[in-house]
């Protein structure tokens, strides 16, 4: 049996993203400058989450501002689909050296392996 239905839209989740206003994206981004700028600053590399594009390209965004303020390329790549990870040169991952594993998966905190 096929049934034709009409008008019929599908609705936004009730728990899904909403996009954040210019005002909070501004203070996540200072906020993500300050506390990973801290990090990387003191061992040279930090892996953070990122669940979505919009994550992924607010540390993009970061990691150009920290590289700015710098004055030294601060490199950014996806570890897996959830992390990003942030990084000086001689910091980054190197070709057959397997990455130690984080332990606090999910954790929002930055990791501190």
């Amino acid at each position: 049996m096929i049934r034709d239905l009409y008008n019929v839209r599908s609705q936004p989740a009730e728990d899904g993203p909403t996009p954040l206003t210019a005002e909070e994206e501004r203070r996540a981004r200072a906020v993500l400058f300050n506390d990973l700028g801290r990090a990387v600053s003191e061992r040279g590399w930090v892996r953070f989450p990122a669940y979505s594009p919009e994550e992924r390209r607010r540390l993009v965004d970061v990691a150009h501002r920290l590289g700015d303020y710098w004055g030294q390329r601060v490199f950014i790549e996806a570890e897996d689909q959830c992390a990003m990870r942030l990084y000086l040169a001689g910091h980054g991952p190197q070709v057959g050296v397997p990455q130690a594993g984080n332990s606090r998966a999910g954790n929002p905190q930055l990791s501190r392996a």
